[in-house]
């Protein structure tokens, strides 16, 4: 039996955006995932308008913390995913790097999260399909 993929999201402030994704990765993928989220420079709480967003999807993300983005989490993870904020990670071989550009979340009203919110969504079904992980929830 293979290992579980893992995968690392990051933008700068690991408060809305990598959030969301690791919520719906980890949520998705029913746990067949190793699913990790970091920011260079952590905010000091997840964006209100994002954990609004998600328990609306019924995925509760209100006790998460941001986190600061270490080199470990990079070399531990096999797909790395930026949030299109111009992070810089340290590059490993072997990895799978993607950048999506998303808008930001912060200072938005959680009108302004979900199309962002959903456009993560349909990205995370999409990645799940490329790393042949079933969706386990609809």
């Amino acid at each position: 039996m293979s290992e579980k993929p893992s995968v690392l999201f990051v933008c700068v402030h690991n408060a809305g955006r990598s959030q969301m994704a690791a919520a719906y990765l980890a949520h998705l993928s029913g746990g067949a995932v190793e699913v990790r989220s970091a920011g260079s420079a952590p905010g000091d709480q997840v964006n209100p308008a994002a954990v609004t967003a998600m328990a609306e999807e019924g995925i509760d993300i209100s006790a998460e913390k941001p986190k600061i983005l270490t080199t470990d989490a990079v070399k531990e993870s096999d797909v790395v995913i930026t949030m299109g904020c111009g992070d810089t990670c340290p590059i490993f071989p072997g990895k799978r790097y993607e950048d999506w550009e998303l808008e930001d979340p912060a200072g938005q009203g959680v009108d302004a999260v979900r199309p962002i919110r959903d456009d993560i969504k349909g990205r995370i079904v999409a990645l799940l399909g490329e790393l042949n992980v079933p969706v386990a929830i609809a």
